[in-house]
């Protein structure tokens, strides 16, 4: 059983990324930039973003923050949205879900400039990313790919089980999975499925992408398979300093032996989601 080091991949990939910025400087005298707006102070978002911004200054791109209170308004929200697109400084910029119950999600999202949506969510990104044509592409699915190929994980011809069928992983990594370059065999799970488990011991390559803490058992894994876990749930804990842990969808101390490979949470997918921010914002400032 191999564990698949997130963080370790995440900063070979890193050092590529700053090679390229330095280009990128060099050629239009400036660095790519990354804004971020976030909503109110969800302590998990607040650390997402505090992650981010860090990651931006260790390949070199300059970052900048947009903050609203709960109770902003989706017309103040549009408002800032509209400032970013028609800013040539900033390449790419993300808004930091979840959004405040009176605010429509979808609306914001198709607000942002196709060509600046470095998190992937647009219509017109998404819809370009199913057909095979260049775009930016979400985050974590992105990350999920490379995670396989950079630790030489054959996906052709196998059988790639998805729990979970969000717009956000479980549908774009099925379509990516599906597409010639992973070749894959995909089914995707969800809560209507019959026969789950099952299913899931069919899978050569099993992703579970649902946040239900320790879902995925070990009799629903068969030996040798690769399980990939996107999950990050925080539980209470009387073990850390904060009172919580985060705990993925899969139940990892009874599920890894029986792995050939198996992402930890944290330090698996999570670093890999954030690099692929990353590596949209580079290819926006190349554009």
């Amino acid at each position: 059983m191999e564990i698949i080091d997130g963080n370790k991949i995440a900063k070979e990939i890193k050092q590529e990324i700053l090679s390229e910025t330095q280009k990128i400087i060099e050629k239009k005298g400036k660095a790519p930039h990354l804004a971020a707006i976030l909503v109110g102070h969800d302590g998990g978002s607040e650390s997402y973003v505090n992650f981010k911004i860090k990651d931006c200054e260790e390949v070199g791109f300059e970052s900048s923050l947009v903050r609203f209170e709960d109770d902003v308004t989706e017309k103040e929200l549009i408002s800032a949205i509209e400032k970013l697109n028609d800013d040539k400084n900033v390449d790419g910029f993300i808004i930091q879900l979840p959004l405040p119950k009176h605010i429509d999600e979808q609306k914001i999202i198709e607000a942002i400039s196709p060509d600046k949506d470095v998190d992937g969510f647009h219509p017109e990104n998404v819809g370009k990313m199913t057909i095979g044509l260049p775009s930016f592409i979400s985050a974590t699915p992105l990350g999920i790919t490379l995670l396989l190929e950079r630790c030489n994980i054959n996906t052709s011809g196998k059988h790639c089980v998805i729990i979970g069928r969000s717009n956000i992983v479980g549908r774009p990594l099925s379509i990516l999975m599906s597409q010639k370059k992973m070749n894959s065999t995909v089914t995707v799970l969800h809560s209507g499925s019959e026969n789950l488990k099952e299913i899931c011991r069919s899978a050569d390559i099993l992703v579970a992408a649902i946040g239900k803490p320790d879902f995925v058992t070990k009799d629903m894994v068969k030996e040798g398979a690769v399980v990939i876990d996107v999950g990050t749930t925080r539980v209470p804990s009387d073990k850390t300093k904060s009172g919580f842990k985060l705990t993925g969808d899969v139940d990892y101390e009874n599920v890894a032996p029986k792995c050939s490979y198996i992402t930890p949470v944290p330090g698996g997918v999570g670093p890999m989601t954030r690099l692929a921010l990353l590596l949209n914002t580079l290819e926006a400032a190349k554009k």
